[in-house]
């Protein structure tokens, strides 16, 4: 997908502003009010915001209301998802409590915001919801003891495409947001990701993670070592965001398995591997082979068939110390894989230096 100039880019809003709006929607209908169409709610920046409602239904304790997710410009896998919230009486002096519906996933295992045995409903979305529901109880004279399930029709399908399934997030997608506002390519979400991976990872005691730059040094790595799906970390180009983040809260050892491009630009610097962001300097690549024709290359892989195999071995050694620099002294062991495009292991470096593979 081609990249729009930033200033031709449309904002959306998250899943848990979509999910605040039709809670309160609901909650007045619940009250005798009626749905709200279209809805306003605050997001936690102090933006008012209006939705549409998608769906409604009311029945006897219970409402329910729906808004369709617009993401605006970001390719978001959760874009054009209908979240519903039905909202039902509680018992006296319960207070407001959160279920999954269909396609909301729950908390199985220790390192997430959200406790295990709980719906996968990040924090600011649940304080966003309760702040709106007690307002439409309090206008009403009610106490809010009131049951919030939130369900996302297909998200159990949606979640096969995000971090869900590797964080211990089972049955569905998270209602997320911290600010209600989609960025159009935000970074900052992948790399929230991968904060969230590290947590996980330490929280189950992982001795080994492994951040890899694509899907196919990802497959090729976790089947040479074997490592669960929570110990994986798909760091994309965003190798300072893993890094950095690993020196505040190390694990003992990390792979970095990526090819030979991407893991070239980490040793000569760079720490976002993008395409548009950092290039291969093909002069220093060559002073690295000692092979002065690597100057003349087009691409990375054209250096490495005119340099042969060697050049990733240093490729790979480069890569460790420039990662363990940008670690400090946090106690992680660092090696690095270099994989083909065929997904075949090429070379590795570790502690005892570099070798072909």
């Amino acid at each position: 997908m081609s990249r729009k100039p930033d200033n031709d880019l449309r904002t959306g809003f998250t899943t848990g502003a979509c999910a605040t709006a039709a809670a309160k929607a609901a909650t007045s209908a619940l009250f005798g009010a009626g749905f709200t169409n279209p809805v306003s709610i605050t997001l936690p920046r102090g933006q008012a915001v209006s939705f549409e409602l998608a769906d409604t239904a009311l029945g006897d304790g219970w409402a329910r209301a729906g808004v369709q997710k617009d993401a605006g410009d970001d390719p978001d896998v959760t874009h054009g998802a209908l979240i519903l919230v039905t909202v039902r009486h509680g018992p006296p002096d319960s207070g407001i409590r959160f279920r999954a519906g269909d396609g909301v996933g729950m908390v199985t295992m220790p390192g997430l915001p959200i406790a295990p045995g709980e719906p996968a409903i990040n924090p600011v979305p649940r304080r966003m919801i309760t702040d709106h529901v007690s307002e439409q109880a309090t206008a009403h004279g009610v106490a809010a003891n009131l049951e919030i399930e939130v369900s996302v029709p297909g998200g159990r399908e949606l979640a096969l495409k995000t971090w869900n399934p590797r964080l211990g997030i089972a049955g569905g997608i998270s209602i997320l947001g911290t600010t209600g506002i989609v960025r159009p390519f935000s970074c900052a979400a992948w790399i929230a990701s991968i904060h969230r991976g590290i947590d996980v990872a330490r929280a189950n005691r992982v001795d080994h993670a492994i951040g890899s730059t694509g899907a196919t040094s990802e497959r090729v790595a976790q089947d040479l070592f074997g490592a669960p799906d929570h110990a994986m970390l798909d760091m994309g180009d965003f190798a300072g965001g893993l890094l950095k983040y690993l020196k505040a809260h190390p694990l003992p050892r990390l792979t970095i398995a990526g090819g030979f491009g991407k893991l070239t630009k980490l040793a000569q610097g760079a720490l976002d591997l993008h395409s548009s962001r950092s290039q291969v300097n093909f002069n220093e690549l060559a002073a690295l082979a000692g092979i002065s024709d690597v100057k003349t290359a087009n691409t990375a892989m054209q250096a490495l068939q005119l340099a042969g195999p060697d050049l990733a071995a240093k490729v790979a050694t480069a890569a460790r110390l420039r990662a363990l620099d940008t670690l400090q002294s946090a106690p992680v062991d660092v090696d690095v894989l270099v994989i083909s495009r065929d997904g075949k292991p090429v070379a590795s470096a570790d502690s005892s230096g570099g070798r072909v593979l």
